[in-house]
């Protein structure tokens, strides 16, 4: 599904990124790029998700800490402005964790022992029973995070689904335990299949913890290698053998960043029929890479020569998260009859 097409004037977009490193090239074409788009669209709140970060980061204080500010960092670089977009830290709004505790009062362990993506996560994590409190109750956290600011859409990968649905479960249950439509509900947007980069391996997700990633902030040489490294196809040996395209990890990165679909075309049918050589394509995409890395990389070094700038914007942006989320947590308190003076 294509966000673009999906998204009007009147909705609220509500997203944001774990501060666990610095961005990389499977964030920008997942989403960095739309956001640009759709701060001139709607309004749109960013997260800097330092607590729940925490989450599974507990000891790694100084990384989830450091991370506030490079995350912040790439965001400014690939052009979000913070005129436009209300770029916050988490852990600087408390109202998120009061509304997350009382909708920890709406929710079983057992509903979010269910939850599919809380089940992944724990399995692959090999918890078992051993699992944080926080872990587990994180459903409860991000329901706070984007009922906070009335979200009408957030975008998300196909795996996170459950995790909106479970929000728009607890706005049910608080507005039918209310009497009252006070909370709104979300929709989850998946991006189309083409945003989702595979890692320059050639596995099926680009990670940091993988490390095959590719950060916005690559430097020419770091660009040139990881296209050297890509794999294409292992049935191409000769230029002149036939070539597929399906699976080849240079295409698939073409597809996302070659804007000359008439050229990526004959491309692809040159490659089919035989007669170009993997080297020819590999230049094509560190051209492509090259010219939309350098810019970001520029405007990255430029800001980060003033991190005291980029941090006095993270405070005026908390500062109007906070006014939002303390209006919503008002109508909440007030609903429940918490409103004692």
């Amino acid at each position: 599904m294509d966000i673009l097409s999906t998204v009007n004037s009147n909705d609220i977009i509500l997203t944001g990124d774990r501060t666990t490193g610095q961005l990389h090239l499977g964030h920008y074409v997942g989403s960095l790029r739309n956001r640009v788009i759709l701060q001139d669209r709607c309004q749109q709140f960013l997260l800097l998700a330092d607590a729940q970060a925490l989450t599974d980061n507990m000891g790694n204080y100084l990384k989830v800490r450091d991370n506030v500010l490079q995350v912040a960092l790439d965001y400014l670089a690939v052009g979000i402005d913070p005129a436009k977009s209300t770029i916050f830290i988490q852990s600087l709004v408390p109202e998120l964790t009061e509304l997350a505790s009382y909708y920890l009062n709406l929710v079983t362990v057992a509903r979010l022992e269910r939850n599919p993506t809380i089940k992944d996560e724990i399995k692959q994590r090999g918890y078992e029973r051993d699992i944080p409190v926080g872990f587990l109750t994180y459903p409860a956290a991000q329901a706070a995070d984007i009922t906070a600011f009335r979200a009408t859409v957030v975008p998300v990968g196909a795996d996170q689904i459950p995790m909106i649905e479970q929000t728009n479960e607890i706005v049910r249950r608080f507005n039918s335990s209310v009497a009252g439509d006070v909370l709104v509900e979300a929709r989850a947007v998946v991006p189309a299949a083409g945003a989702r980069l595979p890692g320059i391996d050639g596995k099926a997700k680009m990670s940091k913890s993988l490390g095959n990633a590719l950060p916005l902030s690559a430097s020419p040489d770091d660009i040139r290698q990881a296209v050297k490294m890509m794999y294409t196809d292992p049935g191409h040996l000769r230029v002149e053998d036939p070539g597929r395209v399906d699976g080849n990890v240079v295409f698939t990165y073409l597809d996302a960043f070659e804007s000359d679909s008439t050229q990526l075309a004959e491309l692809k049918e040159r490659y089919q029929r035989g007669g170009l050589g993997d080297a020819v394509i590999k230049k094509q995409l560190e051209e492509r890479l090259q010219a939309l890395l350098a810019p970001i990389r520029a405007r990255r070094e430029e800001f980060a020569r003033d991190p005291g700038q980029v941090m006095a914007m993270l405070k005026q942006g908390t500062q109007q998260a906070r006014t939002v989320a303390a209006r919503t947590l008002a109508d909440v308190k007030a609903a429940m009859g918490l409103n004692y003076y």
